[in-house]
């Protein structure tokens, strides 16, 4: 069907860019070799070992940034192979584990924490049966390092990833360890300790050749290979550089059909790995590397606590915040603060520019409360008579009022794709045209972006360009919700409390004990606005000079939260019920079967069976 003779294989060989053509089966016809270095499949492999499979007794070693996301959908069943028993380890969280494979005589030694709880990095040092183990994942640097016995093994990524090594019990050599490309060759942390075999690293002939093989056994769980896949089948779909992700790599990918004499015989993809990721994450290390002498020179809390006066919040996630705040005003870097609602966002990004050198103006875009048909105008301006109703001498937009000082594009998830792709060629270029214009205006601009949008996510559903997320996230800055960091409400208070009683015009108030342990207690679902709102609303009901806790008006059951990670299957939740209801009744006339099961209503044939099944003595 498709030409494969060797000139064929060697002139694609020669392209630039990952090529890949598969039939209307999915079967490969074509995957060059750049596509093979993209992808992991080929790269040089400084460590070799050879196949085989995990045994019992072999020690493992896990550092992964986010459980069940990119290794193979590793849960908390599967870590029971390694002695783990914790139900309590849920989807994302970041898990460094050492333990033995199937022997339950040795206890293992794990940290596992929720993506939230960690800013930098999360790391372990323990000796294990003898052997110096050290894991690092730098969620910063984005690299995850595994050491045993002074033997280091890193891989980087990009979004998520699962790295492993495995050690033989008896020698402590090494027998297996993760690398790029694992998800081509099915080696996900699941898929390896559910024990399938691994393959050898070094020549690794048996996986080079995939000539032949489908395209699902290379590419698995891909939106965007089904999407490959599905147009091999028919699908009238194409489209040239448009960003996808595939296997967790961001790549830029053209996608044709292939006809033969009007009928369907298969599909070409063309990969280009996005260099310009690396240049802008380089340029962020570089921007804080460089800056990493301010943090030795001085002392940190108190130039902190000076610098950033309106900042309140004493706690080591607001300091880590106001560091990070400091780092970015000494740079020219796109900054993205991210949060939710009320967290203060704003306040951060108005803080980085005063702090910045220059006295240009500051300007703040909420971009979610302008209309989608005028945001454009609104950012870039318009000449006159550009469209109806348009002035007659045109207008100027928010980038050319914030020449020479900050724009902050408050919200910037809600803006439509359309104007997406002109705010990209402002950050990339430095310039663009105004609504009818025709003359190129340069600016000077230091862009900061802020969202309460998991943008990531945003990305995967379609709403967001992955090029433009990467422009924007060289410095990011998350702010953690005010229920994350409770012993910052002390000095919110102090500071709130004056401030809104010089607002609204009325004498100073002080607030009791009681009232404040009830804002210590309370969940703060509307963050630092919330409170503000509350102490505002708290001073108007207040006729003294004592704000007490029959002043306070908080959201009901707010502590009362079900969440997706709640959520157990009814069959499973029923069995729980059903178990603990036979031991209190047990209990109840003191291990007399009789009694129980007439109090159960249940026959003595269910009675028993049911002790078996749950293993009640």
């Amino acid at each position: 069907m498709f030409n494969s003779e060797e000139h064929l294989e060697l002139f694609t060989d020669m392209m630039s860019e990952g090529f890949i053509v598969i039939d209307n089966n999915g079967t490969i016809q074509i995957y060059n070799t750049k596509a093979k270095e993209i992808f992991g499949i080929l790269h040089n492999q400084q460590i070799s070992h050879l196949r085989g499979k995990i045994e019992a007794g072999d020690i493992v070693i896990i550092g992964d940034n986010a459980v069940g996301r990119d290794d193979g959908n590793l849960d908390a069943e599967t870590l029971e192979y390694i002695g783990i028993h914790d139900k309590k380890i849920n989807q994302d969280d970041i898990l460094i584990a050492v333990g033995v494979y199937k022997d339950n005589n040795i206890k293992p030694v794990y940290i596992c924490k929720r993506n939230n709880e960690v800013t930098d990095a999360l790391k372990m040092k323990t000796r294990f049966l003898g052997i110096d183990i050290r894991v690092i994942i730098d969620l910063i640097n984005k690299i995850i390092t595994i050491e045993a016995n002074g033997e280091k093994f890193s891989m980087n990524y990009v979004r998520y990833i699962g790295h492993l090594v495995i050690l033989d019990r008896e020698t402590k050599k090494m027998k297996f360890y993760q690398a790029q490309g694992y998800t081509a060759r099915g080696e996900g942390l699941k898929d390896i300790l559910d024990g399938k075999a691994y393959m050898a690293k070094g020549e690794n002939p048996e996986y080079l050749n995939v000539i032949g093989k489908n395209i699902f056994e290379i590419h698995k769980g891909c939106k965007t290979i089904k999407e490959f896949y599905d147009v091999a089948k028919g699908e009238n779909i194409s489209y040239i550089d448009e960003f996808k992700e595939i296997n967790g790599f961001p790549t830029m990918c053209t996608l044709i059909p292939v006809d033969k004499d009007g009928k369907r015989i298969g599909a070409a993809l063309k990969v280009e790995d996005i260099s310009e990721i690396k240049r802008v994450i380089r340029e962020r290390d570089e921007a804080l590397f460089n800056l990493e002498k301010i943090e030795k020179q001085l002392d940190e809390e108190k130039m902190l606590k000076e610098l950033f006066p309106n900042i309140a919040g004493e706690s080591r996630k607001m300091n880590y915040v106001k560091k990070l705040a400091l780092k970015a005003s000494n740079t020219n870097s796109t900054v993205l603060i991210l949060g939710e609602s009320g967290t203060g966002k704003t306040l951060i990004a108005k803080a980085i520019h005063e702090h910045s050198k220059g006295d240009g103006p500051f300007v703040h875009v909420n971009c979610g409360t302008i209309p989608e048909t005028l945001l454009e105008s609104e950012l870039f301006g318009y000449e006159k008579g550009a469209f109806t109703g348009a002035r007659t001498d045109g207008k100027k937009g928010f980038f050319e009022m914030a020449n020479g000082g900050t724009i902050l594009l408050d919200e910037i998830g809600e803006i439509s794709p359309a104007v997406q792709v002109k705010l990209l060629q402002v950050l990339q270029d430095k310039s663009f045209y105004k609504v009818g214009g025709q003359e190129k205006i340069k600016v000077d601009v230091r862009v900061i972006a802020a969202s309460n949008r998991n943008l990531e996510e945003e990305i995967l559903k379609g709403n967001f360009r992955e090029d433009l997320y990467y422009r924007i996230n060289v410095f990011p800055i998350w702010i953690p919700p005010l229920r994350e960091r409770k012993e910052d409400i002390y000095s919110l208070v102090e500071i709130l409390l004056p401030a809104i009683c010089d607002k609204i015009g009325c004498s100073r108030k002080n607030i009791s004990v009681e009232a404040l342990n009830i804002l210590l207690n309370y969940d703060w679902p509307g963050n630092v606005r919330e409170l503000e709102n509350i102490l505002e609303r708290a001073i108007n009901l207040c006729d003294g000079n004592t704000i007490f806790s029959k002043h306070l008006i908080l959201k009901p059951n707010v502590s009362e939260k079900f969440e997706t990670k709640d959520i157990i299957p009814l069959k499973k939740s029923v069995e729980e019920f059903e178990k603990k209801t036979i031991e209190k009744v047990l209990k109840l006339h003191k291990g007399n079967k009789n009694k129980t099961m007439k109090s159960l209503g249940i026959s003595k044939t269910t009675f028993y069976e049911k002790l078996k099944k749950y293993d009640i003595n």
